[in-house]
């Protein structure tokens, strides 16, 4: 298993816990990451109004930059995973457009031939690695620990263009926090969206649709929320002061993690290698269940 890792716009310039967790992980599962040289951003959804062309090409581009290695791509977030598969689908349906991106790509020395696989995270770990061989592999049990499975709108939607899991029952991270000993049960708004995509316009409507999803959790009664999606995870775990103040509630105070920050965890990973000091969220009520006899060889 051997990928060209991009990271992406957000993950590289906030999420950095994300980035660290993967390159911590990944590899101690047999997954070899090769850093894509040369990479820029997806140009989704930045430019994909405003400049539609310009978006595809940006897209193109890094996808012929693996190409040229050789490897398919894994994206680490869902934003540019999907855009990755929209711009691939629109190449291959429509040669004038690719003629074209492939007319500016020749500048670099580039060309596009969809030629490499787009692979989403969830796809690596439960398809490639296994759920089975990550219970063989942790040495540190996340049980009596309940956590909600929040894959992000892009992992499964739109249904008509082929995604990461099933678009009316996801359930790969779900089977994933399963297998590191952790609870998880589907609730009725694991598929709400966050709100994220329209927080620049609409910041106060987006704040309350991650508020009220936050507040179900409470509810359903679950220690934290996990989710492989930078987007997903900047809104609920960073602006959860925001979302208490706006909707006047105090009690909203939930753990967010990314799921290879818990798989980090156990593994036996130190947290402040996996990236958990830059979380915002009380992920402390995890950690300190969490790490008791997680000693710090690793």
């Amino acid at each position: 298993m051997k990928y060209a890792l991009f990271p992406g716009c957000t993950v590289q310039t906030e999420q950095y816990g994300y980035e660290l967790s993967v390159r911590e992980v990944l590899p101690r599962l047999g997954v070899e990451l090769v850093d894509l040289d040369g990479a820029s951003c997806c140009g989704f959804p930045t430019f994909s109004t405003t400049s539609p062309i310009g978006w595809k090409y940006l897209s193109a581009r890094s996808l012929a930059l693996a190409e040229r290695l050789g490897l398919d791509i894994l994206p680490l977030c869902n934003s540019c995973h999907l855009s990755f598969c929209m711009v691939q689908r629109d190449c291959k349906n429509d040669g004038e457009l690719r003629n074209l991106i492939n007319q500016t790509l020749s500048i670099e020395g580039l060309e596009y031939r969809g030629e490499s696989g787009i692979v989403h995270i969830l796809e690596v770990l439960h398809d490639h690695v296994g759920a089975d061989k990550i219970g063989e592999t942790i040495v540190k049990s996340l049980k009596n620990l309940k956590f909600a499975a929040h894959p992000g709108c892009h992992a499964f939607r739109p249904s008509d263009l082929e995604r990461t899991d099933d678009n009316e029952d996801p359930k790969k991270l779900d089977e994933l926090i399963s297998a590191l000993g952790a609870e998880t049960l589907d609730y009725p708004e694991k598929k709400d969206c966050c709100g994220s995509h329209i927080s620049i316009s609409e910041e106060m409507a987006s704040l309350t649709i991650a508020g009220s999803k936050l507040k179900a959790l409470s509810k359903h009664r679950f220690n934290g929320l996990v989710t492989t999606c930078p987007h997903c995870f900047k809104l609920f775990d960073s602006k959860q002061g925001e979302i208490r103040s706006l909707m006047g509630d105090k009690t909203i105070s939930v753990p967010v993690f990314y799921y290879t920050q818990l798989l980090g965890l156990a593994l036996g990973i130190r947290p402040e290698k996996l990236g958990l000091h830059l979380n915002f969220s009380p992920v402390e009520k995890i950690l300190t269940s969490v790490i008791g006899d997680v000693h710090g060889e690793n």
